[in-house]
């Protein structure tokens, strides 16, 4: 992201960020669909100084065709207005509208917001609401780009010193997202030019300034929401201003929830009870709305009800149904949520009566009043030298201390009654200092303000928030001295923290494992920390992935050029733009057992740290495991949506990341999503189970068996199964019975698979099942949440049923080969083909098997006589193989959710709805379709973005060394509530064994090549008799094996190699036995991994 305005690029497949672009726009329209039209119209930083003569405001990106977002007439849109025309490339914010929703998108592209200081704090705010895809951004400084700004600040380079912050900014910005429109302003702002946004960000503003815009901004119809945000040194501030009455419309973001009722007393305050599938989640004063009730249908007139004495599966409601009729079935409930008001102060107010703090750390229950007085401590103090204090200045230190301790005498209510001095000094040593970290942290919980202000959602942090990091300061105290600049680019670090940990950071050698979204950020932080940028660091980042475009949302390090480039390769890269020191190695190598000859013993021995930017749990494990293997601090943090995570794992003195786990997610049982589906999830599950045996599965199945008949049909042969009956049924029937040869096949075959799903095995279910039918116990067959279906009557006027033959239609076509008649694109052709598609009738079977047992995990029944339908399928299939064409192969599909062009979300979100039909179940559009079966993980940049900077500054402690553990701090957030929760790390679990300890981090080591008896009698000497030595899963030795005596006095590498024929490549120099033991009273001692070191 950092070039200098002269730099061009050649191709698209460069890694470097482009310096000049045409001016005015070059439209670029995408023939296969019809989505927002793309602007690309950059200019570089050089070009725009030199073309604002007045230095008053430069835009920089025009919107045009589809981007132009229908704001009112000053470009406000206010919360709830109307912005419908608004497209949304839904390729490319599939994530973020996991996270939003498209109401909530489209008020973000209708928002202007103007962000006022461009240090570190200011560029990650920008970075983030561009992500986002607001409709402008304006960027205000009235400074030039000092070497001081580049502790902090991923935009600027040297090339920049001495240029204007805001022009400096406006060309690698704009690139983020050429959607929005940024503009940079270098003048005084008015209040007058405040009336032109939504919500207005300051980060470097005096108290005296920000109050009288604030008072501006509060009292303006409709008010302009107004935020003040700092970060100085080691500590943060936040301040929120959304007007005095701001609606919130959903305050956690959470879809509503529901339950499907079991029973209904008839009284006053009548109990609700709910089937205990899952757990209901009302609570005491949540109104809920109930429908399909059968018996009681007094409840079903839409009336909001509340809830009391809310219980796991059960509640009440404030209702008298004591003259209702009987309960009798069914029902929903449902949640109701409901907007909140809230009445936010002026700054002048809150200043004087700030109300409750947000606590993010409850270790420092008494921090907040006293940051909220330091920081009006410190602007009077800068008021007053025209200056920040200077770090290490013992007299500035001072004259702070004065001024804090004058202004808290002279306080009438919350006064603050202990003062640490040495936090108002850590306060003013580091007052001027912006560091990345926290600019990142506080830039992700800032940015997510900015849009709860635009658009209603999430509730608002209200309206203080506090935060320090002073565990972050190395252990021994700093000398003043070791706090002077360097003339280097991480002087405002080097303020902080000194020049001694400074040089331990560009010396650190550290492994990122992943670069997608997190990566990203991690090697943004990292390079401007300065980490692995010494002649002796060196970091290693590695990702086997490969850049789609539904990443350019949150992986700010790539761009639409580098879709289908290597992760790794693009970050590090554009990584080492930010800080040409930064020394970066780029691999394509999953981290996983398979890849230990490249990430072999001396690469991990070598390590200062590792830093996961995973997004599975298994890869996270086994990182986990080869950080307690090699006694590596492991900085571990994740995100979902809004909400994030960070684990630090340190020897010794913590747990791992794989000693607690969340619990597994529910799965529904086999027979419900089969043939008892009761909510779109069961629907949708099916739907894409359907699509990869249809369209994967079975063809490749089908490939299997042509390209070697007679060893595929021996196989099936010997297993003689119900599966390898069913194999043989899809294969033939993909092959014979059901063999398209044109396009008007695959209609056909399509309207009668609608038929079969939809129509005839509902009419089946329904018939061995009537709806009256009772279950063994004499019960209702059909109680819930078993839902009574009804089959679908085809009709080519309903545009759904038509959509779903094309999309099948296509897509078996192209399992075949088939090209694809133009025709198809006309819905009155694709009727009248479907509709001369002839259907037989139907008749239900007796003694169908439909299975109903929950624990079942096989639709598949067993026969006496598999072996013999086996045998007969393969000589049917031998027979369909001679009438096949030559080389006859058949293409398989893969499903692929980010391509709104392949038909795949189409089918499935077909699948889906009809299947939802047939059940009564509400329908949901392919967008959320592709949400649920495509297992999409909801994400954004601003969670992203903070989950970050907390782990970095955990990342100080780790490389200063000396902390203990209750200096480290895991974090859970939640930005939509706002909830911050900090805590120090649990310790590992201790074992102990006479005068020994130890832990899941410590690994016995044996150097020098012993045989087996020695390895004994080190075990003896610990007062340990071992009775087993296995490596892997072989045994070396058994003391109740005689036999095994003859091997005590062979090297042990020997018995590896020789008994449990260990491969040990020249790389390796040891190997791992596990060794079970027992004490001398024969207590069984679960004993650390024991390392035999042979070379």
């Amino acid at each position: 992201m950092v070039l200098s305005s002269s730099s061009q690029c050649t191709s698209p497949s460069d890694f470097m960020l482009p310096g000049k672009r045409p001016v005015g726009g070059e439209v670029v329209v995408d023939d296969s669909l019809i989505k927002r039209t793309k602007i690309d119209c950059l200019i570089s930083s050089a070009a725009a100084a030199s073309s604002t003569s007045t230095g008053t405001s430069l835009t920089v990106a025009s919107m045009g065709g589809g981007n132009n977002r229908n704001g009112s007439t000053n470009g406000k849109l206010p919360a709830g207005a109307e912005s419908n025309k608004t497209e949304i490339d839904e390729d490319l914010h599939s994530r973020q509208l996991a996270v939003y929703g498209r109401e909530t998108m489209r008020r973000l592209f209708a928002s202007n917001i103007l962000i006022s200081g461009m240090q570190g704090l200011g560029a990650e705010i920008a970075k983030n609401l561009i992500l986002a895809g607001v409709k402008s951004v304006t960027l205000h400084d009235q400074g030039v780009v000092e070497l001081w700004d580049l502790s902090s600040n991923f935009i600027f380079t040297e090339e920049d010193l001495g240029k204007n912050r805001a022009l400096a900014s406006i060309q690698k910005l704009q690139e983020l997202n050429n959607s929005v429109v940024v503009s940079a302003l270098t003048t005084d702002i008015t209040t007058k030019k405040l009336s032109e946004f939504q919500a207005v960000v300051f980060t470097d503003i005096s108290l005296e300034k920000a109050i009288e815009f604030d008072n501006f901004c509060h009292r303006h119809e409709p008010p302009i929401a107004f935020i003040k945000s700092e970060v100085r040194g080691l500590f943060g501030s936040l301040f929120c201003d959304f007007g005095p009455k701001f609606t919130v419309s959903d305050v956690d973001g959470n879809d509503p929830y529901t339950g499907i009722i079991a029973s209904i007393s008839n009284e006053n305050h009548p109990l609700v009870t709910c089937v205990d599938d899952e757990r209901i989640e009302f609570q005491d004063g949540d109104l809920v709305v109930f429908s399909e009730v059968e018996g009681m249908s007094e409840l079903n007139d839409g009336k909001p009800r509340k809830v009391i004495n809310a219980k796991p599966y059960s509640f009440s409601i404030e209702e008298d149904t004591t003259n209702y009729g009987p309960y009798m079935k069914g029902g929903i409930v449902t949640q109701l949520k409901q907007p909140k008001v809230l009445n936010f102060k002026t700054l002048q107010e809150a200043l004087k009566d700030p109300g409750e703090f947000l606590l993010s750390d409850f270790s420092k229950f008494d921090r907040p009043p006293l940051l909220h007085l330091l920081f009006q401590a410190l602007d009077k103090l800068v008021s007053e030298l025209g200056r920040y204090p200077v770090a290490g200045s013992e007299d500035d230190a001072r004259k702070f201390i004065s001024v804090v301790t004058q202004m808290n005498n002279e306080l009438k209510d919350g006064k603050v009654e202990e003062i640490d001095e040495k936090i108002l000094r850590s306060f003013a040593f580091g007052a001027r200092a912006v560091l990345n970290p926290m600019a990142a942290m506080f830039g992700g919980i800032v940015g997510q303000e900015v849009v709860k202000a635009c658009s209603g959602k999430y509730h608002p942090l209200f309206q203080f928030f506090y935060f320090d990091s002073l565990e972050s300061l190395p252990v021994e105290p700093l000398d003043p001295n070791d706090l002077k600049p360097l003339n280097t680019r991480y002087d405002a670090q080097i303020s902080v923290f000194g020049a001694k940990l400074q040089k331990q950071l560009e010396e650190a050698k550290v492994f990122v494992v992943g670069s997608g979204a997190l990566g990203c950020e991690f090697l943004k932080n990292l390079a401007l920390m300065g980490v692995s940028c010494g002649n002796g660091g060196k970091l290693t980042v590695t990702d086997d992935d490969v850049i789609e475009k539904s990443n350019l949302t949150r992986q700010f390090l790539f761009r639409n050029w580098n879709i289908g480039q290597a992760k790794s390769t693009v970050a590090a890269t554009v990584a080492s733009l930010i800080n040409p020191n930064f020394h970066v190695e780029a691999l394509q190598n999953r981290a996983s057992p398979d890849t230990e000859n490249v990430f072999d013993d001396t690469f991990w021995e070598n390590l200062s740290v590792v830093v996961n930017a995973l997004d599975n749990v298994n890869a996270r494990l086994y990182i986990d495991q080869r950080c307690l293997y090699f006694q590596k601090p492991l900085l571990e943090s994740g995100t979902l949506g809004d909400k994030c995570n960070t684990q630090m794992v340190i020897p010794h003195l913590t747990e791992n990341y794989g000693a607690s786990r969340d619990p597994p997610e529910r799965q529904a049982p086999m027979c419900t999503v089969h043939s008892f589906p009761h909510n779109i999830d069961h629907c949708l599950t099916w739907a894409r189970s359907a699509f990869e045996g249809l369209l994967e599965k079975t063809p490749a199945e089908a490939n299997a068996y042509l390209s070697n008949p007679s060893e595929y049909a021996s196989g099936m042969e010997k297993a003689g199964d119900a599966q390898a009956r069913d194999n043989l049924e899809r294969v033939l029937e993909c092959l014979e019975k059901e063999r398209c040869e044109t396009f008007t096949d695959c209609i056909t075959w399509a309207r009668l698979k609608f038929e079969d799903y939809f129509a005839n095995r509902v009419k089946q279910l329904t018939f061995t099942f009537p709806e009256d039918a009772n279950n063994s116990s004499g019960m209702p067959f059909w109680s819930a949440p078993k839902r009574f279906p009804r089959p679908l009557q085809f009709s080519v006027e309903d545009e759904s049923h038509l959509q779903f033959v094309i999309a099948a239609s296509i897509l078996r076509a192209e399992t075949y080969g088939i090209s694809i008649p133009d025709w198809v694109k006309s819905p009155n052709k694709c009727a009248d083909a479907v509709g001369k598609v002839i259907v037989p009738d139907f008749e239900p079977k007796k003694d169908v098997k439909i299975v109903t047992d929950e624990k079942a995990t096989s639709l598949s029944t067993a026969s006496i006589d598999d072996s013999a339908v086996i045998n007969d399928l393969v000589k049917k299939l031998t027979s369909c193989h001679q009438k096949l064409p030559q080389g006859f192969k058949m293409n398989p599909i893969q499903f692929e959710k980010d391509d709104d062009t392949n038909y795949h979300m189409d089918l499935i979100a077909g699948l889906a709805n009809m299947r939802a039909r047939n059940y009564s179940i509400p329908e949901v559009d392919k967008l959320k379709a592709k949400f649920i079966a495509g297992r999409i993980i909801p994400a954004i940049a601003t969670a992203t973005a903070m989950a970050t900077g907390f782990v970095c500054l955990e990342l100080y402690k780790v490389l200063s060394g000396g902390h203990k553990v209750e200096d480290y701090r895991n974090t859970f957030v939640n930005l939509a509530l706002p909830l911050f929760s900090m805590a120090e790390p649990v310790p590992p679990k201790v074992i102990k064994h006479q005068d020994l300890s130890w832990t899941v981090w410590d690994r016995w080591i044996l150097r020098g090549d012993p045989t087996l008896r020695e390895l004994l009698e080190w075990l003896k000497n610990k007062g340990l008799n071992a009775y087993s030595i296995s490596f892997g899963s072989c045994l070396l030795y058994n003391s109740m094996f005689p036999r095994h005596k003859d091997r005590m006095d062979k090297k042990m590498v020997q018995l590896a190699t020789e008994v449990a024929k260990a491969d040990l490549p020249p790389n390796r120099r040891h190997f791992d036995v596990v060794v079970a033991c027992e004490d001398e009273d024969d207590n069984d001692v679960d004993i650390p991994q024991v390392s035999i070191y042979f070379r």
